[in-house]
């Protein structure tokens, strides 16, 4: 079964002020701390949905999860000694507590040590922006009427149901960055074995006569580039290659270039940077828009021949 996980991003859009809040950007990375439920139960591969209260923001897979610590300053209502209360936008008063019904001007503050969590999910990102009501997701959590910042949910039941509002979310696709980052392969959805010609064509299908490194190539000089190796698994996995020119080709292979998979710019290793046919692409960004799924697999080999960028 794969875990997925609803979780609130609210940005600047807080209603409370017991703390600080966190520094969300939702395409990219999602923090929290040990204050929260279910903070230590997010993992690596898990599919992570974002959502602001009235709607989904959009879905990915966690690359990683940087653990931290620090002290963290929350404040409360010194009357009743809660955190329940809200900023208010009129009169003399800057806060109403919920609890005492109370309106206050200065909250008091304690601070304690925090275990800090922040996930990265950038490279499978689909902007789901309004596919699914808060009222949905709600009904689809595990606990719909949890009150948590993260809740847990089965990705089968999401999936259907953006299937059902008519989102283009190929299950496939997660499926497959699952099983890159946590090191594994999954099921090719497209033919095995069929043949690195009939792999070719079809990629020239979908991305025409371009190299996805330095743009419009005669076919004749374009190789279809796995960007995992096809040694290792027989299978040609669907958005797991490139159109290359033959020596871009050999030079992905060899790590000489590498996609950076959160800027999608080309990177050209400083041992033939100095070569200027190759030392140009660098920096330069794809001139190929790439799926997901392309950016799971241009991760992994970024991480395995840039472990230090």
């Amino acid at each position: 079964m794969v875990t997925a996980w609803f979780v609130l991003a609210m940005g600047a859009d807080r209603t409370h002020g017991g703390n600080d809040g966190y520094d969300d950007d939702p395409a990219r990375h999602y923090s929290w701390d040990s204050t929260v439920p279910q903070h230590a139960n997010l993992a690596e591969g898990d599919v992570i949905a974002l959502w602001d209260k009235k709607k989904l923001l959009g879905i990915s897979v966690i690359e990683r999860i940087d653990r931290g610590s620090e002290v963290k300053t929350t404040y409360f209502h010194p009357a009743c000694n809660k955190a329940s209360f809200k900023p208010l936008k009129t009169g003399d008063q800057r806060w109403w507590c919920a609890k005492c019904r109370e309106r206050f001007n200065e909250p008091g503050t304690r601070t304690k040590p925090v275990t800090t969590y922040r996930s990265h999910h950038s490279r499978a990102w689909q902007d789901l922006h309004g596919r699914l009501t808060g009222a949905q997701i709600r009904a689809l959590c595990d606990q719909p009427r949890s009150q948590h910042a993260m809740r847990p949910a089965r990705w089968e039941k999401i999936h259907a149901a953006l299937l059902d509002a008519g989102a283009p979310v190929p299950t496939g696709a997660t499926e497959g960055a699952r099983a890159v980052i946590r090191g594994g392969h999954r099921t090719a959805t497209v033919e095995t074995r069929v043949g690195q010609a009939a792999f070719r064509e079809r990629l020239l299908q979908e991305q025409g006569e371009a190299c996805a490194f330095s743009g419009p190539t005669p076919s004749a000089a374009l190789e279809a580039a796995h960007l995992y190796s096809y040694a290792k698994t027989g299978e040609h996995h669907e958005f797991g290659g490139l159109l290359l020119r033959r020596d871009l080709h050999r030079l992905f292979d060899l790590g000489h270039i590498a996609v950076n998979p959160d800027t999608t710019t080309l990177d050209v290793s400083e041992a033939i940077r100095n070569h200027p046919l190759y030392g140009q692409l660098h920096g330069q960004q794809l001139p190929l828009q790439l799926h997901p799924q392309h950016r799971v697999w241009l991760g992994a080999h970024w991480d395995k021949h840039r472990p230090d960028a």
